[in-house]
């Protein structure tokens, strides 16, 4: 019987990439030129340091566009909403949502069971894992799961025949 597994993951290789790029640009930027402004990346979590709230704010944007320039998907990021004021620099954590959280995996099984296609639905940790009698209802799911409006980015691995 086909199968796959459902998972929400970023790619580290790409993140580390993208904060680079953001790097590079925010060395160019004329509005941040004799500036404060820095970017630091520890696994899933970046953070942004600036002058001012404004300033960090851009630097979310700058990591956006790199991410999506990187094909990485913007919508795992989680930006806090205020960011901190230390001396004279306000710093913002921008974390990556890793794995699919269970609330997330119970909605998405249950839009599969209400699509009435003829798979099996199980939440195995933090994936969701789709078996099938054919492979175009995998893949049917795999449509259904890319348009839904869950606040998280979906890939797919396993996929067996």
């Amino acid at each position: 019987m086909p199968s796959m597994d459902i998972v929400s993951e970023v790619n580290e290789e790409e993140l580390r990439n993208a904060v680079e790029n953001s790097r590079r640009e925010l060395s160019s930027r004329f509005d941040f030129r004799g500036k404060e402004a820095e970017i630091e990346h520890k696994e899933f979590i970046v953070t942004l340091k600036a002058e001012d709230d404004f300033q960090c704010r851009q630097l979310v944007d700058i990591l956006r566009i790199q991410l999506s320039k990187r094909d990485v998907d913007p919508s795992s990021m989680e930006v806090d909403d205020k960011a901190i004021h230390s001396g004279k620099t306000f710093s913002l954590k921008v974390s990556f949502k890793q794995g699919i959280d269970s609330l997330v995996a119970k909605k998405l099984v249950k839009q599969i069971k209400d699509s009435k296609l003829k798979v099996q639905a199980a939440i195995q940790g933090d994936t969701v894992r789709v078996t099938g009698k054919k492979r175009d209802d995998l893949q049917a799911v795999m449509r259904l799961a890319k348009e839904s409006e869950l606040g998280q980015p979906f890939q797919f691995n396993n996929f067996r025949d």
